[in-house]
């Protein structure tokens, strides 16, 4: 029993098909049809099954379930939308504004190395602020807790601010803050982001204590974004294989993306009325 619609397994299904008929694929040549390769994929994004394993059960090698994977990561993540239109739907549905968060989606141990600010040579994907390695995900939130946009992988040694400076989200959400009156939420690690990115103020280094105004706009942060922030907690409950990935760390993001789809596809499902 697989626990989610199957109208879902059908559009998958529709999407591996015109898939199919980009490449060329003949009639009858795949081991599985697209309604079965399709149910696939959904058992390992939602019971994150191994690969070899989940083949078997569909009587087809490792090596092809692993094919067939990739193949539908891709065709899920190509479903991400752009920046600026999830923004603009946003206001469009009348929110008055979005949530910025980032989260280190944990994955095997990598040995690519690069070099730290101070010229030593540390593990690319190793948080130290978590203790593990990583990919580091940037993600956009409605202040219900639903997702509407994620970011490509960066390598977890790198903070919230660098990810979001280095993939153009502040200049977007900068942009969407002055031209579409949404401005956006953030932790006190984004603090520098621009004009329409709002942070806590941060205690003073003296010890002297926040002045009350400040205190009183941090209240009002935290009790607006606390939900917003039950975006990650959305996608990793729901899709397991988010929890611990073995693939390569660069490809993360495309599986978030791709649970990010199948997430908003259930959602509309679900609240259609009947």
């Amino acid at each position: 029993m697989l626990d989610v619609p199957r109208e879902l397994v059908r559009h998958l299904a529709r999407l591996l098909a015109a898939e199919r008929r980009a490449l060329g694929t003949r009639r009858g040549a795949r081991a599985l049809t697209c309604f079965y390769q399709a149910l696939l994929v959904l058992i390992w994004f939602r019971k994150h099954e191994d690969a070899a394993l989940l083949g078997a059960g569909f009587g087809i090698s490792r090596a092809t379930a692993y094919r067939y994977l990739a193949e539908g990561i891709t065709v899920l993540a190509a479903r991400r939308p752009d920046l600026h239109e999830a923004l603009r739907r946003a206001a469009a549905d009348g929110w008055a504004f979005v949530i910025l968060d980032g989260k280190l989606f944990d994955c095997d141990r990598v040995t690519e190395t690069v070099l730290s600010v101070k010229g030593d040579s540390i593990d690319a994907w190793y948080s130290g602020k978590h203790r593990d390695f990583g990919a580091n995900i940037q993600a956009i939130m409605l202040p219900n807790g639903l997702p509407i946009w994620t970011a490509d992988a960066m390598p977890g040694h790198l903070h919230d601010l660098t990810c979001a400076k280095n993939l153009d989200i502040t200049a977007a959400l900068n942009w969407a803050a002055a031209e579409l009156n949404l401005p956006t939420l953030a932790d006190s690690g984004y603090e520098g982001a621009g004009h329409g990115i709002k942070t806590p103020t941060k205690q003073p280094t003296d010890g002297k204590p926040l002045a009350v105004a400040n205190r009183s706009v941090n209240r009002l942060l935290r009790g607006l974004r606390w939900q917003g922030e039950r975006g990650f907690a959305i996608l990793v409950s729901r899709w397991k294989t988010l929890r611990h990935s073995t693939i390569s760390p660069r490809r993360i993001g495309d599986v978030v993306a791709a649970a990010l789809h199948l997430t908003h596809f259930e959602y509309r499902y679900l609240n259609e009325p009947c």
